[in-house]
């Protein structure tokens, strides 16, 4: 049966243990158990033992596994939105800034791979995790519409299409390429591979152009082949 409550931040009391070291050692240990394990093989007992901390103290912070996950999800989001900021915030060349963007969102997911495939894993059957899921993506989704509609050359391009459309179908793209690419599937485990085809998908969607890869733009008065 579903687990409603297990993205859910853990409640405390006026009781907190004197240690809030405890919290982050959940944390570290449940981080490092994912980069080896299933995240529906692992258990609380794993985590107490790997952290080193008492049932009670686990469940002083968090009121399950699921808890400690939505926290770990909601970390890494929040180092993907800074990974997205120089295309939001619009200050750069589009493109370029989609494409350092796109690295960056590539190797966030590889440092933390077994966080986030855990989660998408996971959130098809627990509603307390999809829910969590669903928040976090529609941050990115949000962020994306909002930028799409402060371009007018954008807007024009893509006439009476649903903003929120495109941009949610881009930002689901990448979840699922960068999700195939941390489990090591190829062709999208080789990192040019995948910043290369989610550049292009979000330039010509929203650019109208192809993008040359920077490694393979001719380079003026270089010998021909």
């Amino acid at each position: 049966m579903p687990s409603k409550p297990g993205a859910q931040p853990a409640r405390r009391s006026a009781a907190e243990p004197a240690s809030t070291g405890l919290r982050e050692r959940i944390l570290s240990a449940t981080r490092e158990l994912l980069r080896e394990r299933r995240f529906d093989a692992l258990s609380v007992a794993d985590i107490l033992t790997a952290a080193e901390v008492s049932r009670a103290s686990f469940y002083f912070y968090f009121p399950s596994k699921q808890a400690v996950l939505g926290e770990l999800v909601r970390d890494a989001v929040a180092q993907g939105q800074q990974a997205a900021d120089p295309w939001i915030g619009g200050s750069q060349d589009p493109v370029a800034a989609l494409r350092a963007g796109v690295r960056d969102g590539a190797r966030l997911w590889r440092d933390n791979a077994g966080i986030l495939m855990a989660i998408v894993e996971s959130q098809g059957s627990d509603e307390g995790l999809r829910a969590l899921w669903l928040e976090q993506m529609n941050l990115f989704t949000d962020a994306a519409a909002a930028r799409i509609e402060s371009d007018p050359q954008v807007r024009r391009r893509l006439g009476d299409m649903d903003v929120r459309a495109v941009a949610a179908s881009l930002t689901w793209m990448g979840e699922r390429l960068y999700y195939l690419a941390a489990a090591g599937v190829p062709p999208f485990v080789d990192e040019e591979v995948l910043v290369d085809v989610l550049t292009n998908a979000w330039a010509s969607i929203l650019y109208g152009r192809p993008v040359t890869p920077p490694s393979r733009i001719p380079i003026p008065g270089a010998e021909q082949v």
